[in-house]
């Protein structure tokens, strides 16, 4: 039987992921190769109601969203690394809120992050922190597109449908 993930995904433009991929090649190449750096916006078991969520998208009102990141972070007792997003985050929740309504009683409050090492498939020690810290990540990124993608038994991820703001 095969598996299938869906989310909704905020990919980080190539104009900016420069430095963000150049990080993600060298210390976590399996989850480089498995998906561009990226924002996760809604994760599978919210996507419970795919023709709703469409309609939700195609009638977004946005101009497209802009997150403020932070210096990396270390995470999963220290195995991982990703960029928090800094500040408030609004326009992220409302764009969430607005996608998900009709399709979620409870809407949760993921914090926004940019994964550049993932615990799954990596293992961070002080030395390799020491070295991202001294790459300069952007401190914001404007994101213009929304994308459904799916994974299928854990391999690479594919973009069934893009959503342009």
């Amino acid at each position: 039987m095969v598996s299938k993930r869906l989310q909704l995904t905020l990919f980080v433009d190539e104009t900016v992921s420069q430095t963000i991929e150049k990080v993600r090649h060298q210390f976590n190449p399996e989850q480089y190769n498995l998906i561009k750096a990226h924002v996760t916006l809604c994760r599978e078991d919210e996507l419970k109601d795919l023709t709703q969520v469409y309609k939700n998208l195609n009638s977004l009102k946005f101009s497209g969203i802009e997150i403020r990141f932070g210096q990396p972070v270390r995470f999963a007792e220290g195995k991982g690394v990703f960029l928090p997003a800094e500040g408030e985050n609004e326009t992220f929740y409302t764009l969430r809120k607005y996608i998900l309504q009709d399709e979620i009683r409870e809407l949760k409050h993921p914090e926004p992050h940019i994964t550049l090492m993932h615990p799954r498939n990596s293992t961070c020690t002080d030395e390799l922190f020491t070295q991202i810290m001294t790459f300069s990540f952007p401190q914001s990124i404007l994101f213009t597109r929304i994308s459904l993608i799916e994974q299928l038994d854990g391999k690479e991820w594919k973009v069934i449908k893009e959503f342009i703001f």
